[in-house]
Protein backbone atom coordinates (compact mmCIF):
# COMPACT_ATOMS: atom_id res chain seq x y z
CA UNK A 1 0.00 0.00 0.00
CA UNK A 2 2.76 2.50 0.66
CA UNK A 3 4.09 2.51 -3.44
CA UNK A 4 0.45 3.83 -3.68
CA UNK A 5 0.97 6.63 -1.33
CA UNK A 6 3.53 8.55 -4.28
CA UNK A 7 4.07 9.92 -7.10
CA UNK A 8 7.36 9.20 -9.16
CA UNK A 9 8.53 13.13 -7.93
CA UNK A 10 8.16 12.22 -4.29
CA UNK A 11 10.04 8.61 -5.34
CA UNK A 12 12.71 10.66 -6.38
CA UNK A 13 13.53 13.04 -3.95
CA UNK A 14 12.96 10.31 -1.56
CA UNK A 15 15.61 8.34 -3.22
CA UNK A 16 18.15 11.66 -2.63
CA UNK A 17 17.16 12.45 0.81
CA UNK A 18 18.25 8.50 1.28
CA UNK A 19 21.87 8.95 -0.69
CA UNK A 20 21.96 12.42 0.97
CA UNK A 21 21.86 10.35 4.48
CA UNK A 22 23.48 7.26 3.68
CA UNK A 23 26.53 9.39 2.61
CA UNK A 24 26.83 11.17 5.96
CA UNK A 25 26.69 7.69 7.96
CA UNK A 26 28.91 5.39 5.54
CA UNK A 27 31.57 5.24 8.27
CA UNK A 28 29.29 5.82 11.92
CA UNK A 29 27.16 2.75 11.69
CA UNK A 30 23.40 3.98 12.61
CA UNK A 31 20.21 2.90 13.02
CA UNK A 32 16.90 4.86 12.58
CA UNK A 33 14.39 3.51 15.19
CA UNK A 34 10.65 4.64 14.71
CA UNK A 35 8.54 4.69 17.92
CA UNK A 36 5.28 5.36 17.50
CA UNK A 37 1.78 4.23 19.29
CA UNK A 38 -2.08 5.48 19.92
CA UNK A 39 -3.31 7.72 22.45
CA UNK A 40 -1.86 7.03 25.96
CA UNK A 41 0.06 3.76 24.84
CA UNK A 42 3.38 5.13 26.50
CA UNK A 43 5.64 6.21 24.06
CA UNK A 44 7.48 8.87 25.94
CA UNK A 45 7.94 6.58 28.90
CA UNK A 46 9.34 3.68 26.26
CA UNK A 47 11.77 6.11 24.70
CA UNK A 48 13.13 7.40 28.21
CA UNK A 49 13.27 3.75 30.06
CA UNK A 50 14.78 2.41 27.42
CA UNK A 51 17.59 5.43 26.95
CA UNK A 52 17.92 4.97 31.06
CA UNK A 53 18.60 1.57 31.33
CA UNK A 54 21.11 1.75 28.83
CA UNK A 55 23.02 4.32 30.35
CA UNK A 56 22.72 3.39 33.57
CA UNK A 57 23.53 -0.41 33.25
CA UNK A 58 19.84 -1.26 33.85
CA UNK A 59 19.13 -4.86 34.51
CA UNK A 60 18.83 -6.79 30.82
CA UNK A 61 19.62 -10.29 30.57
CA UNK A 62 17.69 -11.09 27.84
CA UNK A 63 19.90 -8.20 25.74
CA UNK A 64 23.08 -10.28 24.56
CA UNK A 65 25.05 -7.68 24.25
CA UNK A 66 24.42 -6.10 28.07
CA UNK A 67 24.50 -9.91 29.15
CA UNK A 68 27.47 -10.50 28.14
CA UNK A 69 29.35 -7.50 29.09
CA UNK A 70 29.86 -6.38 25.56
CA UNK A 71 28.90 -2.57 26.35
CA UNK A 72 31.36 -0.18 27.13
CA UNK A 73 29.18 2.14 27.61
CA UNK A 74 25.86 4.40 26.28
CA UNK A 75 25.48 7.72 26.14
CA UNK A 76 23.54 10.63 24.29
CA UNK A 77 24.91 12.77 21.50
CA UNK A 78 24.02 15.77 19.30
CA UNK A 79 20.84 14.81 16.81
CA UNK A 80 21.62 15.03 13.20
CA UNK A 81 18.47 16.89 12.45
CA UNK A 82 18.49 20.29 13.51
CA UNK A 83 15.07 20.89 12.33
CA UNK A 84 13.56 18.11 14.44
CA UNK A 85 12.79 18.83 17.67
CA UNK A 86 15.18 17.24 20.63
CA UNK A 87 13.36 14.42 22.68
CA UNK A 88 13.48 15.76 26.04
CA UNK A 89 14.50 13.07 27.81
CA UNK A 90 15.78 14.77 30.69
CA UNK A 91 13.06 16.44 31.72
CA UNK A 92 10.64 12.61 30.88
CA UNK A 93 13.48 11.28 33.58
CA UNK A 94 13.02 14.12 36.02
CA UNK A 95 9.21 13.54 36.33
CA UNK A 96 9.61 9.29 36.48
CA UNK A 97 12.30 9.46 38.72
CA UNK A 98 12.40 13.10 41.26
CA UNK A 99 8.53 13.40 41.04
CA UNK A 100 7.34 10.02 40.34
CA UNK A 101 4.77 11.58 37.70
CA UNK A 102 4.39 10.36 34.16
CA UNK A 103 5.47 12.87 31.92
CA UNK A 104 3.61 14.65 29.59
CA UNK A 105 2.42 12.24 26.14
CA UNK A 106 3.43 13.06 22.86
CA UNK A 107 2.45 15.91 20.99
CA UNK A 108 4.86 16.15 17.59
CA UNK A 109 7.15 14.56 16.19
CA UNK A 110 10.99 14.43 18.29
CA UNK A 111 14.55 12.31 18.63
CA UNK A 112 17.77 11.77 19.87
CA UNK A 113 20.34 10.02 19.34
CA UNK A 114 22.21 7.57 21.26
CA UNK A 115 25.48 6.18 21.03
CA UNK A 116 26.71 2.75 22.54
CA UNK A 117 30.05 1.85 21.97
CA UNK A 118 30.56 -1.75 22.16
CA UNK A 119 32.97 -4.93 21.55
CA UNK A 120 31.37 -7.41 18.91
CA UNK A 121 31.52 -10.92 19.53
CA UNK A 122 32.92 -12.17 16.53
CA UNK A 123 36.56 -11.51 15.59
CA UNK A 124 35.94 -10.95 12.14
CA UNK A 125 33.88 -7.70 12.86
CA UNK A 126 36.21 -6.24 15.28
CA UNK A 127 38.39 -5.91 12.84
CA UNK A 128 36.24 -3.92 10.52
CA UNK A 129 33.48 -2.67 12.66
CA UNK A 130 34.34 0.25 14.75
CA UNK A 131 32.44 -0.90 17.55
CA UNK A 132 30.05 2.29 17.77
CA UNK A 133 26.44 2.07 16.93
CA UNK A 134 24.17 5.23 16.56
CA UNK A 135 20.63 5.10 17.45
CA UNK A 136 18.60 7.61 16.33
CA UNK A 137 14.99 7.09 18.42
CA UNK A 138 12.15 8.79 16.39
CA UNK A 139 8.84 9.78 18.58
CA UNK A 140 5.78 10.91 16.79
CA UNK A 141 2.27 10.13 17.42
CA UNK A 142 0.95 7.26 16.01
CA UNK A 143 -2.74 9.67 15.35
CA UNK A 144 -0.21 11.41 12.78
CA UNK A 145 0.79 8.04 10.91
CA UNK A 146 -3.20 7.05 10.46
CA UNK A 147 -3.39 10.21 8.05
CA UNK A 148 -1.23 8.00 5.77
CA UNK A 149 -3.71 6.10 3.88
CA UNK A 150 -5.59 9.71 2.84
CA UNK A 151 -2.87 9.96 0.42
CA UNK A 152 -4.05 7.29 -1.59
CA UNK A 153 -7.90 8.70 -1.01
CA UNK A 154 -9.35 11.17 -2.75
CA UNK A 155 -11.83 13.64 -1.05
CA UNK A 156 -15.26 11.53 -2.07
CA UNK A 157 -13.83 8.60 -0.81
CA UNK A 158 -12.49 10.19 2.31
CA UNK A 159 -16.01 11.59 3.50
CA UNK A 160 -17.75 8.22 2.14
CA UNK A 161 -15.35 6.09 4.31
CA UNK A 162 -15.75 8.27 6.87
CA UNK A 163 -19.32 8.17 7.26
CA UNK A 164 -19.17 4.49 6.77
CA UNK A 165 -17.23 4.36 9.91
CA UNK A 166 -19.44 7.15 11.98
CA UNK A 167 -22.50 4.90 11.65
CA UNK A 168 -21.00 1.75 13.07
CA UNK A 169 -22.69 1.00 16.30
CA UNK A 170 -19.94 1.87 18.40
CA UNK A 171 -19.55 5.54 16.91
CA UNK A 172 -23.03 6.46 15.74
CA UNK A 173 -23.86 7.89 19.49
CA UNK A 174 -20.73 9.59 19.42
CA UNK A 175 -21.01 11.12 15.72
CA UNK A 176 -25.02 11.43 15.71
CA UNK A 177 -24.33 15.69 16.16
CA UNK A 178 -21.97 16.01 13.50
CA UNK A 179 -23.87 13.66 10.95
CA UNK A 180 -26.69 15.34 11.79
CA UNK A 181 -25.38 18.91 10.69
CA UNK A 182 -23.82 17.28 7.82
CA UNK A 183 -27.02 16.18 6.54
CA UNK A 184 -28.28 19.62 6.52
CA UNK A 185 -25.66 20.88 4.18
CA UNK A 186 -26.01 21.20 0.71
CA UNK A 187 -22.65 20.79 -0.71
CA UNK A 188 -23.56 22.03 -3.98
CA UNK A 189 -24.48 25.71 -2.46
CA UNK A 190 -21.79 28.65 -2.29
CA UNK A 191 -18.87 27.99 0.07
CA UNK A 192 -19.56 29.28 3.61
CA UNK A 193 -16.61 29.88 5.85
CA UNK A 194 -18.78 30.04 8.83
CA UNK A 195 -20.35 26.78 7.97
CA UNK A 196 -16.96 24.73 7.56
CA UNK A 197 -15.98 25.96 10.57
CA UNK A 198 -19.22 24.64 12.19
CA UNK A 199 -18.84 21.77 10.23
CA UNK A 200 -14.62 21.26 11.07
CA UNK A 201 -15.50 21.18 14.93
CA UNK A 202 -18.73 19.23 15.38
CA UNK A 203 -16.29 16.99 13.35
CA UNK A 204 -13.54 17.42 15.62
CA UNK A 205 -15.78 17.12 18.49
CA UNK A 206 -17.04 13.90 17.48
CA UNK A 207 -13.21 12.62 17.07
CA UNK A 208 -12.77 13.56 20.58
CA UNK A 209 -15.38 11.81 22.46
CA UNK A 210 -14.03 8.57 20.38
CA UNK A 211 -10.81 9.23 21.98
CA UNK A 212 -11.78 9.19 25.59
CA UNK A 213 -10.70 6.24 28.21
CA UNK A 214 -14.36 4.56 27.98
CA UNK A 215 -14.51 4.41 24.06
CA UNK A 216 -10.84 3.79 23.91
CA UNK A 217 -11.20 3.93 20.19
CA UNK A 218 -8.53 4.30 17.78
CA UNK A 219 -9.11 4.98 14.13
CA UNK A 220 -9.31 8.69 14.29
CA UNK A 221 -7.67 10.49 10.98
CA UNK A 222 -6.86 13.06 10.17
CA UNK A 223 -4.73 13.13 13.67
CA UNK A 224 -3.97 16.76 13.03
CA UNK A 225 -7.71 17.45 14.40
CA UNK A 226 -6.73 15.77 17.37
CA UNK A 227 -3.50 17.65 17.53
CA UNK A 228 -3.18 20.44 15.63
CA UNK A 229 0.06 22.16 17.61
CA UNK A 230 0.43 25.70 15.53
CA UNK A 231 -1.72 25.06 12.68
CA UNK A 232 -4.41 25.50 15.01
CA UNK A 233 -7.23 27.08 12.71
CA UNK A 234 -5.71 27.36 9.36
CA UNK A 235 -7.58 26.49 6.27
CA UNK A 236 -5.91 23.29 5.98
CA UNK A 237 -7.43 22.06 9.42
CA UNK A 238 -11.06 23.43 8.65
CA UNK A 239 -12.96 21.26 6.36
CA UNK A 240 -14.71 18.11 7.48
CA UNK A 241 -16.17 15.12 5.57
CA UNK A 242 -19.32 16.20 4.04
CA UNK A 243 -22.45 13.11 2.83
CA UNK A 244 -23.38 11.95 -0.85
CA UNK A 245 -20.51 13.41 -2.95
CA UNK A 246 -20.64 12.12 -6.34
CA UNK A 247 -17.30 11.22 -7.76
CA UNK A 248 -17.43 14.27 -10.19
CA UNK A 249 -16.04 17.20 -10.06
CA UNK A 250 -17.66 19.95 -7.85
CA UNK A 251 -19.06 23.31 -8.68
CA UNK A 252 -16.44 26.48 -8.80
CA UNK A 253 -17.17 28.05 -5.44
CA UNK A 254 -19.22 25.60 -3.90
CA UNK A 255 -18.60 24.21 -0.18
CA UNK A 256 -17.81 21.03 -1.69
CA UNK A 257 -15.13 22.33 -4.02
CA UNK A 258 -14.07 24.43 -0.89
CA UNK A 259 -14.08 21.53 1.24
CA UNK A 260 -12.04 19.40 -1.37
CA UNK A 261 -9.27 22.25 -2.01
CA UNK A 262 -8.62 22.10 2.03
CA UNK A 263 -8.51 18.33 2.52
CA UNK A 264 -6.26 18.51 -1.05
CA UNK A 265 -4.14 21.24 1.11
CA UNK A 266 -4.17 18.75 4.08
CA UNK A 267 -2.35 16.38 2.05
CA UNK A 268 -0.13 18.21 0.40
CA UNK A 269 1.59 20.35 3.36
CA UNK A 270 0.90 18.69 6.18
CA UNK A 271 0.85 14.48 5.13
CA UNK A 272 3.15 14.26 2.43
CA UNK A 273 5.77 15.97 3.92
CA UNK A 274 5.58 13.54 7.18
CA UNK A 275 5.84 10.86 5.31
CA UNK A 276 8.76 11.43 3.00
CA UNK A 277 11.15 13.27 5.61
CA UNK A 278 10.54 10.77 8.75
CA UNK A 279 8.41 7.33 7.46
CA UNK A 280 10.84 6.65 4.41
CA UNK A 281 13.50 6.86 6.51
CA UNK A 282 13.07 4.48 9.50
CA UNK A 283 14.95 1.12 9.81
CA UNK A 284 13.33 -0.38 12.43
CA UNK A 285 10.23 0.24 13.82
CA UNK A 286 8.32 -0.36 17.47
CA UNK A 287 4.37 0.33 17.30
CA UNK A 288 2.87 0.22 21.03
CA UNK A 289 -0.54 -0.19 21.86
CA UNK A 290 -3.00 0.06 25.23
CA UNK A 291 -4.79 -3.15 24.40
CA UNK A 292 -6.21 -3.83 27.96
CA UNK A 293 -8.40 -0.26 27.31
CA UNK A 294 -9.64 -1.73 24.20
CA UNK A 295 -10.41 -4.88 26.08
CA UNK A 296 -12.31 -2.73 28.78
CA UNK A 297 -14.00 -0.61 26.59
CA UNK A 298 -15.74 -3.58 24.79
CA UNK A 299 -15.47 -5.66 21.29
CA UNK A 300 -16.19 -2.10 18.97
CA UNK A 301 -13.22 -1.12 20.85
CA UNK A 302 -11.26 -4.34 19.64
CA UNK A 303 -12.44 -4.15 16.45
CA UNK A 304 -11.32 -0.53 16.17
CA UNK A 305 -7.95 -1.28 17.27
CA UNK A 306 -7.16 -3.72 14.84
CA UNK A 307 -8.41 -1.52 12.17
CA UNK A 308 -6.01 1.01 13.12
CA UNK A 309 -3.51 -1.60 13.63
CA UNK A 310 -4.13 -2.54 10.09
CA UNK A 311 -4.06 0.42 8.47
CA UNK A 312 -0.40 1.56 10.92
CA UNK A 313 1.10 -1.54 9.17
CA UNK A 314 -0.04 -0.60 5.68
CA UNK A 315 1.98 2.41 6.05
CA UNK A 316 5.35 1.17 6.35
CA UNK A 317 7.72 0.03 3.88
CA UNK A 318 8.51 -3.57 4.49
CA UNK A 319 11.48 -5.58 3.75
CA UNK A 320 14.77 -6.22 3.05
CA UNK A 321 17.25 -4.18 0.66
CA UNK A 322 20.53 -5.01 -0.71
CA UNK A 323 23.81 -3.28 -0.39
CA UNK A 324 23.02 -0.91 -3.64
CA UNK A 325 19.45 -0.32 -3.07
CA UNK A 326 19.60 0.70 0.59
CA UNK A 327 21.46 3.43 -0.57
CA UNK A 328 18.34 5.30 -2.29
CA UNK A 329 15.46 3.40 -0.03
CA UNK A 330 15.50 2.32 3.16
CA UNK A 331 13.31 -0.26 4.06
CA UNK A 332 11.90 -1.37 8.06
CA UNK A 333 13.12 -4.85 8.27
CA UNK A 334 12.22 -5.40 11.90
CA UNK A 335 8.48 -4.65 13.30
CA UNK A 336 7.47 -5.24 16.93
CA UNK A 337 4.20 -4.79 18.19
CA UNK A 338 4.03 -4.27 22.05
CA UNK A 339 1.19 -3.84 24.39
CA UNK A 340 1.89 -2.17 27.45
CA UNK A 341 1.19 -1.55 30.63
CA UNK A 342 1.74 -5.00 31.39
CA UNK A 343 2.66 -4.25 35.14
CA UNK A 344 -1.21 -4.07 35.47
CA UNK A 345 -1.76 -7.47 35.36
CA UNK A 346 -0.53 -10.25 37.38
CA UNK A 347 2.06 -12.32 35.37
CA UNK A 348 -0.24 -15.13 35.19
CA UNK A 349 -2.15 -13.07 32.22
CA UNK A 350 1.04 -11.88 30.50
CA UNK A 351 0.66 -14.93 28.09
CA UNK A 352 -2.98 -14.28 27.88
CA UNK A 353 -2.31 -10.52 26.42
CA UNK A 354 0.34 -11.36 24.32
CA UNK A 355 -1.84 -14.50 22.32
CA UNK A 356 -4.55 -11.20 22.04
CA UNK A 357 -1.90 -8.83 20.61
CA UNK A 358 -0.41 -11.88 18.42
CA UNK A 359 -4.23 -12.18 16.88
CA UNK A 360 -4.41 -8.58 16.55
CA UNK A 361 -1.29 -8.18 14.69
CA UNK A 362 -1.67 -11.51 12.49
CA UNK A 363 -5.19 -10.67 11.14
CA UNK A 364 -3.57 -6.96 10.54
CA UNK A 365 -0.86 -8.18 8.82
CA UNK A 366 -2.77 -9.89 6.49
CA UNK A 367 -5.69 -7.79 5.56
CA UNK A 368 -2.58 -4.94 4.92
CA UNK A 369 -0.65 -7.33 2.72
CA UNK A 370 2.43 -6.98 4.61
CA UNK A 371 5.27 -8.53 3.82
CA UNK A 372 9.42 -8.63 3.58
CA UNK A 373 9.96 -7.99 7.50
CA UNK A 374 10.28 -9.68 10.95
CA UNK A 375 7.39 -8.71 13.28
CA UNK A 376 7.15 -9.82 16.45
CA UNK A 377 4.51 -9.02 19.36
CA UNK A 378 5.24 -8.90 22.82
CA UNK A 379 3.59 -7.70 26.38
CA UNK A 380 5.98 -5.46 28.71
CA UNK A 381 6.01 -1.98 30.86
CA UNK A 382 9.09 0.13 30.18
CA UNK A 383 8.24 1.20 33.87
CA UNK A 384 7.55 -1.19 36.04
CA UNK A 385 4.76 0.40 38.72
CA UNK A 386 3.76 -2.32 40.27
CA UNK A 387 5.28 -5.41 42.21
CA UNK A 388 3.20 -9.08 42.66
CA UNK A 389 1.75 -10.61 45.66
CA UNK A 390 -0.99 -12.63 46.66
CA UNK A 391 -4.02 -12.26 49.39
CA UNK A 392 -5.68 -14.48 51.25
CA UNK A 393 -9.58 -14.08 50.41
CA UNK A 394 -11.64 -16.82 52.37
CA UNK A 395 -10.59 -19.94 51.37
CA UNK A 396 -9.16 -19.06 48.44
CA UNK A 397 -5.89 -17.32 47.54
CA UNK A 398 -5.47 -14.77 44.82
CA UNK A 399 -2.78 -12.89 42.84
CA UNK A 400 -2.63 -9.45 43.29
CA UNK A 401 -0.43 -6.47 42.03
CA UNK A 402 0.82 -3.90 44.72
CA UNK A 403 1.20 -0.49 43.86
CA UNK A 404 0.80 3.11 44.44
CA UNK A 405 -2.93 3.90 42.46
CA UNK A 406 -2.43 7.87 41.25
CA UNK A 407 -4.84 10.06 43.47
CA UNK A 408 -8.52 10.76 41.99
CA UNK A 409 -7.94 6.79 40.77
CA UNK A 410 -11.32 4.66 41.94
CA UNK A 411 -11.67 1.09 42.29
CA UNK A 412 -14.71 -0.39 43.88
CA UNK A 413 -16.30 3.10 45.21
CA UNK A 414 -12.78 4.00 46.91
CA UNK A 415 -11.06 6.77 45.47
CA UNK A 416 -7.19 6.73 46.40
CA UNK A 417 -5.03 9.65 47.74
CA UNK A 418 -1.79 9.37 45.75
CA UNK A 419 0.08 8.23 48.52
CA UNK A 420 -0.85 5.03 49.71
CA UNK A 421 -0.17 2.05 48.34
CA UNK A 422 -2.53 -1.12 47.81
CA UNK A 423 -2.98 -4.51 46.48
CA UNK A 424 -5.38 -5.08 43.53
CA UNK A 425 -6.49 -8.28 42.29
CA UNK A 426 -6.54 -6.86 38.46
CA UNK A 427 -8.70 -10.13 37.15
CA UNK A 428 -8.22 -11.92 34.76
CA UNK A 429 -8.08 -11.77 30.31
CA UNK A 430 -10.43 -13.86 28.62
CA UNK A 431 -8.59 -17.36 27.86
CA UNK A 432 -11.46 -17.77 24.55
CA UNK A 433 -9.68 -16.06 22.12
CA UNK A 434 -12.75 -16.78 19.48
CA UNK A 435 -14.89 -15.04 21.64
CA UNK A 436 -12.83 -11.71 21.92
CA UNK A 437 -12.77 -11.21 17.69
CA UNK A 438 -16.25 -13.00 16.98
CA UNK A 439 -18.06 -10.35 19.42
CA UNK A 440 -15.90 -7.23 17.84
CA UNK A 441 -18.98 -6.26 15.83
CA UNK A 442 -21.08 -5.75 18.64
CA UNK A 443 -22.92 -2.55 19.78
CA UNK A 444 -22.82 -3.33 23.19
CA UNK A 445 -19.81 -1.33 24.81
CA UNK A 446 -19.20 -3.52 28.21
CA UNK A 447 -16.90 -6.78 28.03
CA UNK A 448 -18.37 -9.32 30.23
CA UNK A 449 -15.60 -9.37 32.78
CA UNK A 450 -13.47 -6.35 32.87
CA UNK A 451 -10.29 -5.91 34.27
CA UNK A 452 -9.77 -3.35 37.02
CA UNK A 453 -7.90 -1.36 35.07
CA UNK A 454 -5.96 1.54 37.65
CA UNK A 455 -3.04 3.74 37.06
CA UNK A 456 -0.72 3.92 39.24
CA UNK A 457 2.16 6.38 40.11
CA UNK A 458 5.89 4.95 38.76
CA UNK A 459 7.98 3.18 41.22
CA UNK A 460 10.12 4.44 44.02
CA UNK A 461 13.79 4.02 42.98
CA UNK A 462 15.90 1.64 44.98
CA UNK A 463 19.31 2.99 45.89
CA UNK A 464 22.82 1.58 45.38
CA UNK A 465 25.68 1.16 48.52
CA UNK A 466 26.70 4.34 46.68
CA UNK A 467 23.72 5.98 47.52
CA UNK A 468 23.47 6.37 43.39
CA UNK A 469 19.20 5.74 42.20
CA UNK A 470 18.81 2.32 40.05
CA UNK A 471 17.91 2.01 37.18
CA UNK A 472 13.91 1.95 35.60
CA UNK A 473 12.23 -1.56 36.91
CA UNK A 474 10.73 -2.94 33.94
CA UNK A 475 9.22 -5.79 32.20
CA UNK A 476 10.88 -7.44 29.32
CA UNK A 477 12.23 -4.23 27.83
CA UNK A 478 15.19 -6.61 27.24
CA UNK A 479 13.40 -8.57 24.98
CA UNK A 480 12.33 -5.40 23.29
CA UNK A 481 15.71 -4.41 22.75
CA UNK A 482 17.53 -7.50 21.66
CA UNK A 483 14.86 -7.52 18.67
CA UNK A 484 15.06 -4.30 17.55
CA UNK A 485 19.02 -3.99 17.56
CA UNK A 486 20.62 -6.57 19.33
CA UNK A 487 22.21 -7.70 15.70
CA UNK A 488 23.52 -4.63 15.56
CA UNK A 489 25.33 -5.51 18.82
CA UNK A 490 26.40 -8.89 17.56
Amino acid sequence: MATSLTTFTDEARIALDTLAGRATTLFAPSVRLGVTGLSRAGKTVFISALVHNLIHGGRLPLFEAQRTGRIARAFLEEQPDDAVPRFQYEDHIAALVDHRSWPDSTRAISELRLTVEFESASGWNRLFSSGKLSVDIVDYPGEWLLDLPLLGKNYAEFSRDAFELAALPVRAGLSADWRQLAGTVDAAAGADEMLARRLAEAFTAYLRACKLDERALSTLPPGRFLMPGDMDGSPALTFAPLPGLAESRPRPGSLHAMMERRYEAYKTHVVKPFFREHITRLDRQIVLIDAMQALNAGPGAVADLERALTEILACFRPGRGSFLTDFFARRIDRILIAATKADHLHHESHDRLQAIVRRLADRAISRADFSGAAVDVLALAAVRATREGTVKQGRETLPVIIGTPLKGETIGGETFDGKSETAIFPGDLPSALDSIFEEAGRADMQPETPVRFVRFRPPRLERDADGLKLSLPHIRLDRALQFLIGDHLA
